[in-house]
């Protein structure tokens, strides 16, 4: 079984944030937000594993006791 990963794993977390941001350049509030409910829905379907899915609802709905990335 897999387990959710919340520790650091992507190379060049600096870069993919940078990018993260560059998506949402111009876009008011309304398109933001359907942009990451887009971005949410085809990584859940890439992972595809529910209790993984599951596993993240709750890391997302906890406070963040240290960023994930410094």
């Amino acid at each position: 079984m897999n387990k959710l990963i919340i520790t650091p794993n992507i190379p060049g977390p600096d870069d993919f944030y940078e990018e993260l941001l560059r998506l949402h350049e111009g876009c008011d509030a309304a398109v933001s937000n359907a942009i990451n409910a887009r971005l949410i829905l085809i990584l859940a379907n890439h992972i595809g594993d529910r209790q993984i899915l599951r596993e993240a609802f709750e890391a997302a709905k906890q406070k963040p006791e240290k960023k994930l990335y410094d």
